[in-house]
């Protein structure tokens, strides 16, 4: 009886780049540096979509904070995953850092939810819209907060694994 390969999950998406051999040999500071590049491009991103979506397109401001995440977010794995700890494609650290993304999910929400409820309001004027204070300052707690939990667990657990 011939035997059959059992049916498993593509993996994710990656992006098109042809970099330095793998490995997760990168040390500290470059990591560290690479880290903070690709978060700050990311946290654009997450930042720009949050504002389109909830003052441009009318989403409910945690709707809208959700959604920007995860985009933010999968920006961020996949350029860390190639650049920063220049890991090999994997499942399990796949499924790996979508635990960690749910974890650092409802903290980032719930801080920024918190934060935007409990913060003083005053209005800052961004491309011609009244924008609350709290919700950059909340923002940027919030996306603290996630950042460095992501980068202890990914640095030391996360691109460790095979």
């Amino acid at each position: 009886m011939p035997v059959t390969a059992e049916p498993h999950l593509p993996l994710p998406p990656e992006l098109p780049l042809v970099d330095e051999p793998g490995g997760t040999d990168v040390d500290l500071l470059t990591q560290i540096i690479r880290f903070i590049l690709t978060g700050v491009l990311s946290a654009v991103v997450d930042f720009g979509l949050y504002l389109v979506l909830w003052k441009v397109a009318g989403f409910d401001r945690d709707i809208a904070k959700a959604c920007s995440f995860i985009v933010g977010t999968t920006t961020a794995y996949l350029i860390n995953r190639r650049w920063t700890f220049k890991a090999e494609p994997s499942r399990a650290r796949f499924i790996a850092v979508v635990v960690l993304y749910a974890i650092t999910f409802a903290a980032q929400v719930g801080i920024n939810a918190l934060l935007n409820t409990t913060l003083p309001a005053m209005k800052l004027n961004i491309a011609g819209h009244q924008v609350a204070l709290a919700v950059l300052v909340a923002f940027v707690v919030a996306q603290g907060v996630a950042t460095v939990i992501n980068f202890v667990v990914q640095r030391a657990v996360i691109f460790k694994m095979h």
